[in-house]
């Protein structure tokens, strides 16, 4: 079990904070687990990830995430529940990445960590809303199935090839920022055309 460099706590600090804006619980869940098996070596401020409690806790809610992603409209609804916890939960553990060595770098982890939270969240949220103007439920499966894919990629690759990663990160967010403006332009017009069309007919 290795210890993490500068360059994959680095890493691993955008990952956590960019994967816990759609799936916290899967970022909690699978981090703990790797330490507790021993994939590899926690920080000092994750450490507490692998304690049994907090694997059941965050196992069960990652069981409950799993399927209410994949449902429309219920997807959406837990979006909404669960917002006013990523942004600051993205900040906290990437703040944890630092945190029992270096107070300067721990505060720029959480601002790292929060705002990549930010980002990946309105993305999800726009992506999401969009995706479920669809009739067909499969277009928002495959949309879940490819977020749950994407923690255990982001953690992998901040791990194990942090320089790739961080230049995908860099890639990926521009990305979603060009997203998220052109989904939100999007749905006002979609509805403002739902408020005109109920407005003639009423």
């Amino acid at each position: 079990m290795a210890s993490l460099d500068t360059p994959q706590l680095l890493a691993l600090a955008g990952a956590l904070g960019w994967a816990s804006g759609f799936r916290l619980y899967a970022v909690v869940f699978l981090v703990g687990l790797s330490g507790a098996l021993g994939w590899m070596q926690l920080p000092a401020g994750l450490q507490a990830l692998q304690h049994p409690a907090l694997l059941g806790a965050a196992g069960f809610m990652l069981f409950i995430e799993f399927f209410a992603d994949k449902i429309p409209v219920v997807d959406s609804l837990w979006d909404m529940v669960n917002s006013v916890l990523r942004i600051p939960a993205g900040a906290a553990l990437a703040a944890g990445v630092f945190g029992a060595d270096s107070g300067t770098m721990a505060l720029a982890a959480a601002l790292l960590g929060g705002s990549l939270a930010a980002t990946s969240q309105a993305a999800k949220t726009t992506t999401r809303a969009a995706v479920n103007a669809s009739p067909e439920p499969f277009s928002n499966v495959a949309m879940s199935l490819v977020e749950d894919g994407l923690v255990v990629g982001a953690v992998w690759l901040a791990t194990h090839h942090p320089l790739v990663f961080g230049v995908l990160l860099a890639i990926t967010v521009v990305l979603m920022w060009i997203a998220t403006w052109l989904l939100f332009k999007f749905l006002r017009a979609v509805f403002r055309r739902v408020r005109s069309f109920f407005t003639v007919t009423v």
